[in-house]
């Protein structure tokens, strides 16, 4: 058994080792909330409880996976919201191209997407910070 080599593996830590163990009491109550929020959120109990108490308690903690979804149906709603502006501006070229475009529903058209436009760089702007404070 003294012939056994070594195969490598992960490296043993050196910093940040977690050695400390507290143990903490909970009503019967919390520990339901926290046996839910592990569940909702997928992250163990220590890990929840350790970025309650040291990071921020105020953070609101995300289920990533949930989140991830509702960007992802923002996104392909934005794309349609795209797709839907460019059909409009096609059909309005080919009409003025006609000559039959009246003036007021150009400036109509024009005003609704500098509208949207804008909408659409706020929403990116929030998406970002979400973003950035998933990071965190």
């Amino acid at each position: 058994m003294d012939n056994l080599k070594n195969k490598g593996g992960r490296p043993r830590l050196t910093a940040g080792k977690r050695s400390v163990k507290i143990v903490s009491r909970f009503t019967d109550d919390e520990y339901k909330q926290i046996l839910a929020l592990e569940k909702e959120l997928g992250i163990n109990r220590s890990q929840i409880i350790r970025t309650r108490v040291l990071h921020n308690a105020e953070m609101i903690v995300v289920n990533s996976k949930e989140l991830i979804g509702h960007l992802d149906s923002i996104g392909a709603e934005m794309g349609r919201a795209g797709n839907n502006i460019n059909q409009l501006a096609r059909h309005a070229n080919v009409i003025k191209l006609k000559g039959d475009l009246p003036p007021a529903v150009a400036e109509k058209f024009n005003s609704l997407l500098e509208s949207y436009v804008g909408m659409q760089g706020v929403l990116e702007m929030s998406l970002r910070k979400i973003i950035r404070m998933m990071a965190k």
